[in-house]
C-alpha cells in the first residue's frame, strides 16, 4: 500500500472470482518474467545432475527413430510413402514429442504445483504456459536435428520433396503447443478431484500416439476410416509437417478443418475448466 496526500490506495487488487469466465488473461503479460523464471526452472531442473544434459534431447529422438525404423520398417515393413525411413519416422518422433511433452507435463499442473500455489499468489495459468515453452526449446533441438538429417537424405539423392507449405510451420508449431496445453490442463482440472487419471495419462498419450499416423502412413488406412482419422487432431498435423518437408502424405483441407476446430474447443474448454478449478484447489488438497 502506497500513502499519497493522506489518501491511500492499492498498486494490486486481488478480488475472488466466481464466474466461469472470469479469466483475466491479460495478467499473463504482467507476470512474463514469472513465465521466464518457471521456462528456466523447468529446463535446469531436468537434467540438472545429469551427465549428458540437454544432449538427451538428440539422444531420444535418435534412438527412438532407429527403433521404429527396425520394428515398424525392418519387421513389420510398414510403408512410409517413398521417403527413407529413418526421416519418415524422425519427423512424425519430433512433432509427436513436443505435444505429448506438452500434454503430459501440464497434465500434472496442479497436484506438482500444490506447495507454491498454497504460499502465493499469481495466475495459475502461468506455470503450464511455462512447461509449453520449455518444450519449445526441446522441440527446437529436435527440428534442428530432423533438418540436418533431410539435408543429408536430400544431399544423397533420396526422393524428398520440400515445398511452399513449409511456411506453415510455424503456425503448425502454435496449433501443437495450443493442443497440448488444452488437453493437459483439461486432464489437470480433473485430477484435483479424480486423482486415479493420473496414472492413465501416460497410457492415454501412448495409445494416441498409435491413433495418429506417426509410425505408419495416412494412406494404409482405408477410405472407409479416414472420418476417424479426422477426429484425431494431431493427424491433419503430423500429416501436413511430412508433407512440407518430405513432400509425402497429403493435405486434406477436411482433415485440417477438423484439427483446427478440435484445438480451439480444447483450448477454450481447458483455459475455463482450469480457471474455475483453480479458484477451489487449494480447498480439496
Amino acid at each position: 500500500m502506497i500513502k499519497k496526500n493522506n489518501d491511500s490506495y492499492w498498486t494490486k487488487i486481488i478480488q475472488p472470482r466466481s464466474g466461469w469466465f472470469d479469466l483475466h488473461l491479460k495478467e499473463l503479460w504482467r507476470y512474463r518474467d514469472l513465465i521466464s523464471l518457471f521456462v528456466r526452472r523447468n529446463f535446469v531442473a531436468v537434467y540438472k545432475q545429469t551427465i549428458l544434459g540437454p544432449l538427451w534431447y538428440l539422444i531420444q529422438p535418435i534412438f527412438s527413430t532407429l527403433v521404429f525404423t527396425v520394428i515398424f520398417g525392418n519387421i513389420a515393413r510398414l510403408p512410409t510413402d517413398g521417403v527413407p525411413p529413418m526421416l519418415f519416422y524422425m519427423s512424425g518422433i519430433v512433432t509427436w514429442n513436443y505435444f505429448s511433452g506438452c500434454l503430459n507435463q501440464t497434465s500434472n499442473t496442479f497436484v506438482a504445483n500444490a506447495g507454491i500455489f498454497g504460499k502465493v499468489y499469481f495466475p495459475r495459468l502461468t506455470v503450464p504456459i511455462s512447461v509449453v515453452t520449455t518444450n519449445l526449446l526441446q522441440f527446437s533441438i529436435q527440428f534442428g536435428l530432423f533438418l540436418t538429417f533431410m539435408v543429408y537424405f536430400f544431399s544423397k539423392g533420396s526422393s524428398i520433396h520440400p515445398n511452399w507449405w513449409i511456411l506453415f510451420t510455424p503456425l503448425l508449431i502454435v496449433q501443437m503447443a495450443c493442443l497440448g496445453l488444452g488437453v493437459g490442463i483439461i486432464v489437470s482440472s480433473l485430477t484435483t478431484k479424480y486423482r486415479d487419471l493420473t496414472h492413465l495419462v501416460a497410457f492415454g498419450v501412448q495409445l494416441w500416439m498409435y491413433a495418429t499416423p506417426v509410425v505408419y502412413p495416412l494412406s494404409l488406412i482405408p477410405s472407409k476410416w479416414q472420418w476417424l482419422m479426422a477426429l484425431n487432431p494431431m493427424t491433419a498435423i503430423v500429416e501436413t509437417f511430412r508433407f512440407a518437408f518430405l513432400g509425402a502424405g497429403s493435405i486434406r483441407p477436411y482433415h485440417i478443418s477438423c484439427s483446427i476446430i478440435m484445438t480451439l474447443f480444447f483450448l477454450s474448454s481447458g483455459i475455463i475448466l482450469f480457471s474455475r478449478v483453480e479458484k477451489t484447489f487449494m480447498d480439496t488438497v
